[in-house]
C-alpha cells in the first residue's frame, strides 16, 4: 500500500510541474558516432504564479551513450526568470514550492526549479538546482523575480 500512495503522490507533484518547451540548441562539440554535445534552452511558465516565464540552459551530453538517452548529463545549467505579464500571486501562495523538474541521467539524477516566497521584498525567487537521490549536487543558479505592477496596472 506505501508504494501505491508514493506512486499516487509522485504523479500529483508532477502533475503540478510546469512542461517545458525547447527554444533551441547549440553544438559545443562534434562528436563522429551519435548525437553533438550540445547545450539547449527551455521555457516553461510558472504552473502557479500568472505572468512569469524561465529560460533555463542546460549541457546535453551527446556520443553514443547520449543518443540512446544513457548518458549522464553534467550538472551545468543557468537560469534566467522574468515577468512577461501581470503578476496573479495566488490567496495561498506556498513560502516554497518546486515547479519545474526534467531527468538528467537514467537513474537517479535530476535538475529541478525550486519557487520560494520572499514575502518581506515581495519578490518570487527561483533556485535552479542539481538533485542527485546518491550524494545530491552543489551546481546551482538563482533568478529573481520582483514583483510590481505591469503596464499601467
Amino acid at each position: 500500500m506505501g508504494s501505491r500512495a508514493t506512486v499516487c503522490g509522485a504523479l500529483a507533484l508532477w502533475s503540478t510541474l510546469a512542461q517545458a518547451d525547447q527554444v533551441g540548441c547549440v553544438t559545443t562539440e562534434w562528436k563522429l558516432i551519435g548525437a553533438n554535445h550540445r547545450i539547449c534552452v527551455e521555457s516553461f511558465a510558472d504552473p502557479k504564479v500568472p505572468g512569469v516565464t524561465c529560460h533555463v540552459s542546460q549541457a546535453r551530453t551527446g556520443g553514443v551513450s547520449g543518443s540512446f538517452g544513457l548518458a549522464q548529463d553534467p550538472s551545468q545549467f543557468s537560469l534566467a526568470c522574468r515577468q512577461t505579464g501581470p503578476i496573479s500571486l495566488p490567496a495561498k501562495l506556498p513560502k516554497e514550492a518546486t515547479v519545474f523538474a526534467e531527468d538528467t541521467s537514467i537513474l537517479f539524477k535530476e535538475t529541478r526549479v525550486v519557487r520560494m516566497w520572499d514575502e518581506a521584498n515581495k519578490t518570487l525567487v527561483y533556485l535552479a538546482i542539481s538533485r542527485k537521490l546518491i550524494d545530491g549536487a552543489p551546481a546551482n543558479s538563482i533568478s529573481t523575480v520582483p514583483v510590481m505592477p505591469w503596464g499601467t496596472r
